[in-house]
């Protein structure tokens, strides 16, 4: 298994090219555990997508922890996950944990009303926020609301596709009308086991540095 630290030096040569290296973030994870998530929970595959998204977290987080959601037709706000703890972190927090509701239907937006909740009502900054958000198709397409509000704030959705489903509504964000900013990307792999730490930390990092840019110079972030 990759070491975390092998985790962080690629996703530091990534963040080094893309300018990224001296900035100060948020982030949070959002993963999907719809029903047709089972196998990748079950498999490991999830607790690897977590360790992966730390590797970047724990360089430009403020206080090197990752935010975690877990969502079906319910939601839950886990504990922060971070180097120190992140071993097992799948099986102790989410699928042995029975407050965790799990593998039911999929419906997004009452988790983005409540990430949005947290980074600018219980916990505003200045600081931004990168969102890191998995899903595995049927995306609702409630989720266009949340986005329009939160274009005004110093918070960045950036949507991942797992799988072979059907991402027509996420396919759709870069012409999501009614926005102060266009504060979301998305990108599909089909095999995010399969798929290399630089081409993911690419992809993932793809729209954030030109969404800082404007932020800036729109006041949304300092």
């Amino acid at each position: 298994m990759m070491s975390i630290t092998l985790m962080k030096k690629n996703a530091g040569i990534v963040l080094k090219k893309k300018n990224l290296d001296q900035v100060v973030a948020r982030v949070g994870l959002v993963l999907d555990i719809s029903g047709s998530m089972r196998k990748l929970y079950k498999e490991g595959i999830v607790q690897k997508v977590v360790e992966r998204v730390l590797a970047v977290s724990s360089q430009f987080d403020d206080d090197g922890s990752l935010d975690v959601w877990v969502y079906d037709n319910e939601f839950s706000r886990l504990k922060p996950v971070t180097e120190f703890d992140f071993e097992g972190y799948v099986d102790h927090q989410i699928l042995s944990n029975d407050l965790v509701h799990k593998f039911g239907r999929n419906d997004e937006p009452q988790v983005m009303e409540d990430v949005i909740s947290k980074y600018v009502k219980e916990d505003p900054s200045k600081e931004p926020v990168f969102i890191v958000f998995i899903n595995d198709g049927g995306c609702k397409r409630g989720i266009k609301k949340a986005i329009v509000e939160s274009s005004d704030q110093p918070l960045f959705w950036q949507f991942i596709g797992i799988g072979d489903s059907n991402f027509d509504v996420l396919e759709k964000l870069d012409t999501m009308t009614g926005r102060f900013i266009d504060n979301a990307n998305f990108f599909h792999i089909e095999d995010i086991d399969r798929t290399s730490d630089e081409v993911l930390y690419n992809n993932l990092l793809d729209e954030f540095p030109d969404w800082l840019k404007e932020a800036r110079e729109k006041n949304v972030i300092q």
